[in-house]
Order: C-alpha cells, then structure tokens, then sequence
C-alpha cells in the first residue's frame, strides 16, 4: 500500500486536477517523443528493467516529462490524457486501489459494507474482505475494464498486501496469494500489463504472475534486495523513496537495476530520478 503521508502532504492531496498541461518541471517540450520500449511487441506490454518513469497522481498532469512509461490515476482521466501520453511516445499505467475501498470514488456505493474493514491509513478508505472474491471480482472486473476502455496498457493495483495489516478482517497469506493472482489474470484477459505493488514478501510465489512491480521506500527500510528477482528475471521494478535524498539510495538502485526517483508523498509532478536514468 502507499505509505501513510504527513498531515501537509495529506492536505496539498485536495488540489488535484486532470489537465493534461505542461508543468514547471517539465524536461521536454510539449511534443517531444520519449523512445518506445521495445517490450511490447508480441503481445501485453512488459517492461524491460531500467526504464524511466513518472508517477503522479495529484496536481495539473504534466505529460512533458521525457520518460517511456508513466503511472497515473484511472479513474481521474480520460481516454483523451492516455491517447495523448501514447502521441508522446509514452506507456501509460492505470493507477487503481484494487484491496482498499475509497469513499472518492464514483463506485463506491457498489461495494456491499461487508467488505469494508478498518482504515488503512488513509483518510475515505478502508481495507476489503479479500476473501469475498464472489462479490469483489465484478467489481474489480468493472475497474479493469474502465482501464482497458481507456487505451492503458498496464494496471497498478495498490493496497495488495492486506494480510500484512490490521484489516479487520482475519486474512491470511493464502487468501492475499488467491486474490493477487485473481487480479494479475482479469489484467492479462484484457491484455493489460499488471504491477505487483510492495507486498515483498510473497515475490518469490507472485513473479510468474507479474510483468513488474512498483515499491514505495524500500531503501529506506533496506529491502530492496528483495526485489532482485523481477529484475532477473527481465522484469522492471518501478521505485520510488521519499525522505531519503538521491545520493543515499540511487547508488545501491542503479547497482540492482531499479528504476528509482526521489517524489514527494502527494506524488504531484515533482521528480528527481537517479542519475544515469531517465
């Protein structure tokens, strides 16, 4: 799951906006085209380790960033914002909290209260009943297929490490295991790349079932070792750190083959990735 955030963060998180314009930190002119990845042709798309990457899901979409691939909110923006990023050269992935339930979202009356456990952390959401895949399956199904419609060409599913937390529910590892694997195939079936997002310790069983993962700070609680398989196995892992400063962990990123940046906890356009990357 996402980090929980510092109150000023949480705060500058209620002004968002899904105009794709460019920003201030922009690296590239508003046309400038980012180079293709090879790994899409013959199928799903599958990044290749090392590519550069923008994740931002708050603030004015700055879409001039110069990287290949760029991770934003699903349900925030239109088919318009992927097909312009896809213009740009860029591979878009569809942001979706896939085991927490979001009071913000224009579904939320579909979820029956059953599956609604504690909070996660984060202000309108609370843990799901994993368990309950006959009911969040269609609903999960709905949310793939809006990413799908869209033009995404992969999914991240946040919040996919329920058991690990306080959920209310008595989940299990084999319960999170089911129901990781449930989500990666609905994406496959829609020909959607899908992300294994933090949940470290279940890599060694989810890897044939993920086509790369997105961690959130594994420098600064010294896991990143324990992503090495994705990149062994030819599989990008997106990284992200954001109270450690580039020079204490993009040596050690570079060294395992990690696409790493330092972002602030809103995720807004801000970035500084490691140098000798996009």
């Amino acid at each position: 799951m996402r980090r929980p955030l510092p109150l000023l963060a949480g705060l500058l998180l209620l002004v968002t906006a899904c105009t794709a314009v460019p920003g201030p930190d922009s690296k590239t002119t508003p046309h400038a085209r980012a180079t293709p990845d090879p790994g899409t042709t013959g199928g799903r798309w599958r990044p290749a380790p090392g590519l550069g990457w923008q994740w931002q899901l708050s603030g004015r979409l700055d879409p001039a960033v110069d990287v290949p691939v760029y991770d934003i909110d699903g349900f925030d923006h239109p088919a318009s914002t992927v097909a312009d990023l896809h213009r740009r050269g860029r591979k878009v992935v569809c942001y979706l909290s896939t085991g927490a339930w979001e009071e913000f979202r224009p579904d939320a009356d579909d979820f029956p209260k059953a599956l609604l456990g504690e909070g996660n952390g984060w202000e309108g959401e609370r843990w799901l009943d994993i368990r309950r895949t006959d009911l969040l399956g269609p609903l999960m199904a709905k949310r793939l297929d809006m990413c799908r419609d869209k033009g995404f060409d992969a999914v991240e599913p946040d919040n996919m490490d329920g058991y690990e937390n306080r959920t209310g529910f008595p989940l299990t590892a084999a319960d999170q295991l089911r129901y990781n694997r449930l989500i990666a195939g609905m994406a496959h079936e829609r020909g959607l790349a899908v992300g294994l997002k933090n949940d470290l310790d279940q890599i060694p069983k989810l890897l044939p079932d993920f086509d790369f993962a997105v961690n959130e700070q594994c420098a600064q609680y010294d896991e990143c070792g324990r992503l090495a398989p994705f990149v062994a196995a030819g599989k990008a892992v997106f990284h992200v750190e954001y109270e450690l400063t580039t020079d204490r962990f993009c040596p050690q990123a570079r060294k395992l083959g990690l696409s790493s940046m330092r972002k602030r906890y809103e995720l807004d356009a801000w970035r500084r990735p490691c140098q000798g990357t996009a």
